[in-house]
């Protein structure tokens, strides 16, 4: 994204898919923004199609800033929890080996002397204020993680094998106006330790979630009231992982974007914008139970299965580009 402070425009990059998603995101910053610098770069969690592609863009760009947590920077604390290491600089290299995509992107900014710095909970990148994780909660992820050493070859399997099975008997239903069916199954660990940045710009108030789940959707509330922001009323809101339904709950979305209205409400009457980053390849998201919740609360959504979509406020035009056409309302739901 790009916002104007005082004078000044500031570009704010936040994540960058796989490496195929590198040339898109280059073009779209030169030839829209008109620039090859970054002020910061933000990577929410080590997934690679959250981190790899940004491996480019360190390259092609100059960087002023780099914001990403690494957990070999925390073996030192993290030693006592796997029994197979007594070394500090051995459980490092592996750490380095669990998260290649975020090791990679160290590398690259140490050699082009990018600082990196930690975006937890209180943080102030630029006009963004870190909500998640707490150093305390991240560090429990990372030991908790499938990644982590001390797991078995066999129970990462067996977890993998849990979790085919697990979508394979996921069934569609009819269900009315208003009914949400969110999955009591929890979000993987990794996405859990997604950074969550909350900003006020041009009068609007913007969340940025990356893939967070919902102990991290809680954490984001609770301090951002703890600071003085009353909930709900959150104008642009980028739904967690895609549009998926192990991440944010009936209680969670009444509390950032509002409780259910008694029926939709007309295009361009809407109350808020939900954006989705999901690709036209990956039929699982974003989920009907996800966008049925969003159109309930009034949102006008928008989702990248069609292509780009850009939402402003007070920005310059952008010639060629056309009102973005909402998806339908899905009248069935996963069981």
């Amino acid at each position: 994204m790009r916002y104007q402070n005082g004078a000044t425009w500031e570009v704010h990059a936040v994540d960058g898919g796989f490496d195929t998603t590198t040339p898109i995101v280059a073009a779209h910053i030169r030839n829209n923004y008109g620039t090859d610098f970054i002020n910061r770069v933000v990577v929410t969690h080590p997934d690679q199609d959250h981190a790899e592609g940004l491996a480019g863009i360190l390259e092609d760009f100059r960087v002023g800033e780099l914001w990403m947590l690494m957990p070999w920077d925390y073996a030192g604390e993290l030693l006592p929890h796997f029994a197979r290491y007594n070394n500090v600089a051995r459980l490092q290299e592996r750490l380095r080996e669990d998260y290649p995509y975020i090791a990679k992107l160290e590398e690259i900014a140490r050699r082009k002397h990018i600082p990196i710095y930690a975006p937890f909970q209180g943080a102030q990148i630029g006009a963004f204020t870190v909500l998640a994780p707490t150093p305390d909660r991240y560090l429990r992820m990372v030991i908790e993680s499938e990644k982590t050493p001390q797991r078995s070859i066999r129970s990462k399997s067996v977890l993998a094998t849990i979790t085919e099975a697990a979508r394979s008997v996921v069934s569609m239903i009819k269900a009315g106006w208003g009914s949400e069916n969110f999955s009591s199954e929890p979000t993987s660990v990794e996405n859990e330790m997604s950074v969550v940045q909350y900003a006020y710009l041009c009068g609007e108030r913007i969340l940025l979630t990356g893939d967070a789940g919902r102990d991290g959707m809680k954490e984001s509330a609770d301090y951002l009231e703890s600071r003085g922001v009353s909930l709900p009323g959150i104008d642009r809101f980028q739904v967690p992982h895609h549009g998926g339904r192990r991440n944010i709950s009936t209680e969670l979305l009444d509390r950032w974007v509002g409780q259910r209205l008694p029926q939709m409400v007309k295009e361009g009457d809407e109350l808020f914008t939900a954006m989705i980053s999901s690709a036209k390849e990956d039929p699982d998201h974003p989920r009907n139970a996800v966008l049925r919740a969003l159109y309930h609360r009034g949102a006008r959504i928008a989702t990248t299965e069609d292509g780009h979509f850009r939402t402003q406020k007070n920005a310059p035009e952008r010639a060629g580009w056309v009102a973005a056409k909402r998806p339908a309302y899905p009248s069935e739901q996963e069981s």
